[in-house]
């Protein structure tokens, strides 16, 4: 029964992991948008490793590094959008060029 509710957990975090890479390639025409599919991928790896090392490992340090990692990621880029939208008074993407810059 255990081994079937792992399966159907690691079956869904798998679809909810490429759900989020479809959003992201589709999504390319606002900046924010794209920073939120990021987000959900960092979550659905965070959720997917932390069911990995309870069952496998037991080390949880990891844990606490990926979650570090993760919130730098996401500062850095909402810092970015923000510095975008102050110069360019929007988010879409297709207003940034390399000539603009």
């Amino acid at each position: 029964m255990l081994m079937y509710f792992l399966y159907n957990l690691n079956f869904m975090l798998f679809f909810m992991f490429i759900s989020g890479l479809i959003i992201f390639c589709s999504m390319r025409k606002h900046m924010l948008l794209t920073l939120l599919s990021l987000e959900y991928i960092v979550l659905c790896v965070y959720i997917f490793m932390v069911t990995f090392l309870l069952d496998f490992l037991g080390d949880m340090y990891f844990i606490l590094v990926f979650l570090t990692f993760s919130v730098c990621e996401g500062v850095l880029g909402l810092s970015i959008l923000v510095t975008i939208i102050r110069s360019y008074g929007n988010d879409q993407v297709n207003t940034l060029f390399m000539f603009k810059w």
